[in-house]
């Protein structure tokens, strides 16, 4: 008899009865990225109340919930821990803020890793995420940290069974000039912390029976005289598993300062939104109607601010292609940054603007929105065009050019120089072709150089064109030298060794 008896068999019905009591979550999600199913502990976690409120699969996940690092850096498309299971990479413990798309104030936390589970042939049978509720322990230590050790936010803690104070931070020295010394071991009426406010007599009462005291006005005595207005309130904690209260104190004077620099900033955004160069505009994001755009965006748009306000741009048929701009919106919806896409805007006239357009999703009074940001980049593409059209007017007959002037007209196209990676992803004998076509040489010249027949040379240069995404010469010149090519001197190219024809 084995000492290793088998295990006894479970169907999958009888596996998922029994994770689904477990504490952690479990998601299980299909190769292609359908969650089939989650326990009851999972959906709990994310605020659900059924498993098809999680998105129904990754790209719907990524709509439902905004996950960020404990750093507040959000989580880029594809490292979504329900992305990177997808991918086939192995998790073991990573820790993320998650929050509705709708609701960012809303904020939970996962330690989520992740699990393959094969078959008997070691092939993957379910992908699986497991997901640890961190929020509760996360709160405490955030909570504590944020109310008692950030500054500007003065704090005090008194013990529960004597109103004595055993804990003062740095801010409430600041705030009143007290010392460490002149608090430390005082009571709560000695210090005078509400005995010149108007609800004092309702403060002690709660103070005594150790329920949270809500927000009120207080003259806080300070040690050389005088007094300070502060807003002063009162949380129950434990430290050290004893019962205590946290004092935390809000500055009046401070706060004014803050209001006013935060209108400031306000002002200063709104002029600096204005008066920008660049366009910009700003949209909801559940519509897509306009809120705002700046004078650059008018001017480019050629329509006035009050018939863009309230219109989307689908409404105003602002994009040429109607295909690229709802699939901008789509990632937009997806949560997916948009950075310098392509699109032609249709301007009121009739006449077009080729445009570089980036956007992203910001919260702007409590809505989600978007920030459009446009690049006009009309003049350098027409700029490219008639560079072309001189180069191939100039190519068509170079008997009357020199080759240094052919050169450099194939030179003339701004910008800086780019990676020349393509330039090494290039066969020799495209390298071959490339360098005899900038060098002017027509398909026959170019067969007479290379020993080739015409079919041939054609078939390479078709071959070349399709490889760097050019259809013309003087496109192909043009691409050569963005990318510091030199043609070689056809005279010092060797002629090949012809081998001997086998019998």
């Amino acid at each position: 008899m084995s000492d290793n008896p088998d295990p006894p068999k479970i169907n999958k019905g009888s596996l998922q009865e029994l994770i689904g009591g477990l504490s952690d979550g479990i998601i299980l999600v299909e190769q292609g990225g359908r969650i089939t199913w989650a326990n009851a502990a999972a959906i709990a976690m994310h605020r659900a109340s059924n498993t098809d409120e999680l998105g129904g699969d990754a790209r719907g996940y990524r709509r439902a919930f905004t996950l960020r690092y404990r750093n507040n850096h959000p989580l880029e498309e594809g490292q979504y821990p329900i992305e990177r299971l997808l991918a086939g990479e192995t998790i073991d413990d990573v820790t993320v803020e998650v929050s509705p798309a709708a609701d960012l104030d809303m904020v939970w936390v996962h330690t989520v890793r992740t699990m393959f589970i094969t078959d008997a042939g070691d092939k993957p049978d379910a992908l699986a995420l497991i997901i640890r509720d961190e929020t509760p322990r996360f709160e405490a230590e955030e909570r504590f940290e944020r109310s008692f050790n950030a500054n500007p936010a003065p704090g005090l803690i008194c013990r529960l069974h004597d109103q004595r104070f055993i804990r003062v931070n740095e801010g409430f020295l600041e705030m009143t000039g007290f010392t460490k010394d002149d608090v430390i071991g005082r009571t709560v009426e000695a210090i005078g912390l509400f005995s010149n406010c108007e609800t004092a007599e309702d403060a002690l009462s709660k103070l005594n029976e150790g329920r949270v005291i809500r927000h009120r006005e207080a003259l806080v005595p300070l040690p050389e005289g005088g007094d300070r207005l502060v807003i002063v309130a009162g949380e129950p904690i434990s430290v050290v598993e004893e019962p205590c209260m946290l004092f935390t104190f809000a500055d009046l004077d401070a706060r004014r300062k803050a209001q006013n620099a935060l209108r400031q900033s306000e002002e200063r955004f709104s002029k600096s939104f204005r008066l920008s160069p660049a366009p910009a505009a700003i949209s909801r994001l559940e519509d897509f109607v306009f809120t705002e755009a700046n004078d650059a965006f008018l001017d480019i748009s050629g329509y006035k601010l009050t018939e863009v306000v309230g219109r989307t741009a689908g409404e105003l048929r602002l994009w040429d292609d109607i295909a690229a701009r709802r699939a901008v919106e789509q990632k937009l919806r997806d949560n997916i940054f948009v950075r310098n896409e392509p699109m032609r805007l249709k301007q009121k006239d009739g006449d077009f603007a080729d445009c570089l357009v980036s956007a992203e999703r910001v919260e702007i009074n409590d809505e989600q929105c978007v920030v459009w940001a446009l690049q006009d980049v009309t003049e350098r593409r027409r700029s490219e065009a008639q560079l072309v059209e001189a180069i191939e007017s100039v190519m068509a007959d170079t008997s009357w050019f020199s080759r240094s002037i052919v050169e450099r007209l194939a030179t003339l196209k701004q910008g800086s120089t780019v990676p020349t990676k393509a330039l090494l992803e290039l066969s020799e004998r495209e390298r071959e072709i490339l360098g005899l076509i900038c060098s002017g040489q027509s398909d026959a010249e170019m067969g007479e150089t290379l020993h080739l027949s015409r079919n041939t040379i054609r078939n390479h240069v078709a071959s070349l064109y399709a490889k760097i995404g050019v259809n013309r010469r003087a496109a192909a010149v043009i691409w050569a030298r963005e990318r510091g090519f030199t043609a070689p001197d056809p005279k010092s190219r060797k002629r090949p060794e012809r081998r001997p024809r086998k019998k």
